[in-house]
């Protein structure tokens, strides 16, 4: 019975298992060449903030204005396009696709955001 659990926990591996050791002699383990980049509050916080910023996009831009944030930023999971391919596609000028992408507007239509 015993070498029967011994055969079964052997298969058994563990993420702090050294698999290699580098030229200075450290042994590298699993756990060191899995990637954990990402952390679950950032990924949280990201989401929060885009969907703010969808409805803010939605209730404050006018159609011509979400249409041109959406085709120079890629949003909604559209490929971005640079200011001279979205004035060339909405035949307006380049500095005007800049002065929306940017949220150059005038003082009395002025729109404040806080986070």
């Amino acid at each position: 019975m015993h070498f029967r659990n011994q055969k079964k926990a052997s298969q058994d591996v563990f993420i702090s298992d050294p698999i290699e050791t580098d030229k200075e002699g450290n042994s590298l383990t699993i756990q060191d060449t899995m990637s954990d980049d990402d952390n679950i509050f950032d990924c949280i916080d990201l989401r929060l903030k885009s969907e703010k910023m969808y409805s803010y996009i939605n209730q404050y831009l006018t159609e011509r204005e979400r249409k041109i944030l959406i085709m120079r930023y890629g949003l909604f999971c559209s490929k971005p396009l640079t200011q001279r391919e979205v004035a060339k596609t909405l035949k307006i000028s380049r500095s005007y696709v800049s002065r929306i992408a940017y949220c150059k507007r005038t003082p009395k239509n002025r729109i404040t955001i806080s986070y």
